[in-house]
């Protein structure tokens, strides 16, 4: 009855386990399919054929993908079922040979029998017992049971039987035996310690497919995903990067080198140990690292800088051993870090403490790269856009010896980068790439696949099926200023308020040679603002002049001038132009040295902070100095002011022309808006027509 019992509950877990298996199972599902059927031979024209008549039909199922609430609860069912097989297993095993319905007679029958002499004999083996009746040519055996815990003769006295009717019963003990009884002695020990260690298991498992630093015992284990040069998914090559043609070009040597290092080594030549990447966020520095990965054909180690620290002492340099120990096994091989400023900043600053786990990890990552163990046949790579503050020890020759910079694109650049980008879209013929490449300087890589994206989505959402030349310009507008905003709709006072605010903006730099030209004019809302006007240059510029910065601070303080001479009053809305325009007198006065009160002086760096690793908060100058910084300061803003009122109040009938004409329509295009000004008499100046003065 018991066997049963076990191999009904095996035959559970092996139904449960082949449901499971068939529910979750991300293996290829083999249909065999009849020559002479051609409809059922239709449907898999597209399979994979494998032998006549056998088709392949890939499960749709990821293994990567997160498991679905019917999983779940095929795992718990799955679960329940192994739970109580194992109790049944258990409690079948652990439980005596007799149940209930096995015994002829109870114990007190048995005890009756015996005052009666009519016992022979009794055999004892754990709590059963055989008692014989009869004599030697009848004999007839009945079965009972007693207590687990207590002896034949102690329960036997217990119901009142003396020794001397003992005494003609032949009593026979027999010690248990088999396997019920040793797995009923070894079961209770063993069980629970394998379900406590295949708990353990369990969960050390689950902890590594989750990741997140919680694997059990891994804590100094490197978290570098490895790219295997033979893994063709996802990969990418420098095909696929467009512009950043010098830095693609200083990374082809490092790629020459590990294709054929022989050319190299016969003239004496050594590949640099570290490759930094430096530029501004999303000039595809990473995009960069990827092509490398899958241009040299080596094991590449990608992993980002705030991976190496954890919350445990010693993790960081423990993960850099490991990270550069694994490397050196599979050498030669590229090791990149992302956002290496997370592990990399100046030592000594006073940040984090004397004992900063993050300064032992740079000490262990400047002692892998070059350090007493020669180190040639792995290739560090990191990337970074604050270059200003790392540490002087590891941008030394003999680390990081090249520093490519990835520069934000040119108009060339940012073309070939549209290209590549709208290739993989639905696009009219009238698209023209160059028109959209000259409307968007200053934008990075990143910026322009978002545009391109943002593009697609625009059409989309009008119901097209290809992307239009007006999707890609409008979506410039949304790109750098926001989302148009169809809810906020202006009363009548505050778009009159928007339309000569904006107008005050184009008009002055309309009138100044040396602020950029106006190509739109909007009132409608997008983002946080309630206008706008934007303006772009002609040409792409790298440097830029005093002159320019004066320009656009009068430009800045336009629409506040506006408001103030139109209305009598001043709104909130000037607020970020005050913001800007102040921001921008200080640097010129304490970064660029573009006062003449102050001098050729850079007081702070880049950000606000600084100079000499002192923080934001410490000056380098004294309190005389910054008196002067505040005043030169004010003197920038009250000329710029001057010159920017002045052309409002002289040119008062063309900026109330282009605030009507804003009301009208809310939009105004560069072509329609120069119109505008030469019906009002106003011809636009280049900076070639006058180089007298600062600004006109």
């Amino acid at each position: 009855m018991y066997y049963k019992r076990i191999i009904l509950s095996v035959i559970a877990v092996g139904y449960t386990t082949k449901l499971c298996n068939n529910s979750c199972s991300t293996k290829n599902t083999i249909i065999m399919v009849k020559n002479n059927k051609k409809t059922t031979k239709k449907k898999f024209l597209k399979k994979k054929l494998l032998k006549p008549g056998i088709f392949v039909r890939k499960n749709t199922k990821n293994k990567k993908d997160k498991p679905g609430v019917r999983d779940v609860i095929i795992q718990l069912l799955l679960t329940t079922v192994i739970f109580i097989t194992l109790f049944s297993v258990y409690t079948a095993l652990q439980g005596g040979s007799m149940t209930k319905d096995d015994l002829d007679i109870s114990l007190s029958e048995l005890v009756i029998d015996i005052k009666s002499n009519t016992v022979s004999k009794i055999t004892v083996f754990g709590e059963n017992i055989e008692a014989e009746y009869g004599d030697e040519n009848n004999v007839i055996i009945k079965k009972t049971k007693k207590e687990a815990d207590t002896s034949l003769t102690d329960t036997l006295t217990n119901y009142g039987v003396t020794p001397e009717q003992l005494i003609n019963i032949e009593i026979e003990l027999r010690d248990p035996t088999g396997f019920r009884y040793w797995f009923g002695q070894v079961a209770p020990l063993v069980i629970p310690a394998l379900l406590i260690f295949g708990i353990i298991i369990y969960m050390s498992r689950q902890m590594g497919k989750g990741g997140g630093g919680m694997q059990a015992f891994s804590f100094g284990n490197s978290k570098a995903r490895l790219r295997n040069p033979d893994d063709k998914n996802g990969r990418v090559t420098f095909k696929d990067v467009a512009g950043v043609k010098e830095a693609k070009s200083e990374l082809m040597e490092v790629i020459d080198f590990l294709r054929s290092p022989k050319k190299f080594i016969k003239i004496g030549a050594q590949i640099p140990k570290g490759i930094m990447l430096m530029g501004a966020p999303g000039c595809g520095k990473t995009l960069l690292a990827r092509a490398v990965a899958g241009e040299a054909g080596v094991p590449f180690y990608s992993i980002s800088g705030s991976e190496f620290v954890d919350m445990f002492v010693g993790v960081g340099a423990s993960r850099t051993r490991d990270l550069f120990g694994q490397a050196k096994k599979n050498s030669p091989s590229i090791i990149f870090i992302d956002e290496i400023d997370a592990v990399g900043r100046v030592r000594g600053s006073g940040h984090g403490g004397g004992n900063d786990e993050r300064e032992q990890t740079l000490n262990q990552i400047l002692v892998e790269m070059d350090g007493f163990e020669p180190n040639e046949k792995v290739i560090v790579m990191a990337a970074t856009n604050r270059p200003d503050v790392l540490d002087p020890a590891l941008l030394r020759p003999g680390r990081f010896d090249r520093r490519v910079v990835v520069e934000l694109p040119d108009k060339e650049a940012r073309e070939e980068i549209l290209k590549l980008h709208m290739n993989k879209k639905k696009q009219e013929k009238d698209i023209d790439i160059k028109v959209v490449s000259s409307r968007t300087p200053g934008f990075s890589g990143a910026d322009l696949s978002n545009l391109a994206n943002e593009a697609a989505i625009l059409a989309v959402t009008s119901g097209r099926k290809k992307v239009e030349q007006a999707d890609l310009l409008n979506s410039i507008e949304k790109v750098l200023i926001g989302p148009e905003r169809k809810s906020h709709v202006l009363n009548k006072k505050e778009k009159e308020i928007t339309a000569y605010h904006e107008a005050g903006h184009a008009l002055v730099a309309s009138m100044l040679p040396y602020a950029d030209p106006v190509h739109k004019i909007s009132i409608i809302s997008r983002g946080r603002a309630a206008g706008y006007m934007l303006k772009l240059p002609d040409e792409d510029k790298k440097m830029h002049s005093r002159k320019e910065f004066e320009a656009d601070i009068a430009v800045s303080l336009a629409g506040y001038i506006t408001e103030k001479e139109i209305f009598g009053d001043v709104t909130t809305g000037p607020s970020n132009d005050l913001q800007v325009l102040t921001n921008t007198a200080r640097n010129m006065v304490t970064r660029w040295g573009m006062s003449d009160a102050v001098g050729p002086m850079a007081l702070v760096g880049d950000g606000g902070e600084t100079l000499f690793g002192t923080g934001p908060q410490g000056k380098e100058y004294s309190e005389e100095i910054g008196a002067k910084i505040d005043a030169e300061v004010k003197s920038i803003v009250d000329n710029a002011y001057k010159i920017a009122e002045d052309i409002l109040t002289s040119k008062r009938p063309a900026l109330d022309a282009i605030a009507k004409r804003l009301i009208e329509v809310e939009n105004l295009e560069r072509a329609e808006y120069e119109e505008l000004l030469k019906e009002q008499g106003i011809e636009l100046k280049s900076r070639k027509d006058i180089e007298h003065s600062p600004l006109v």
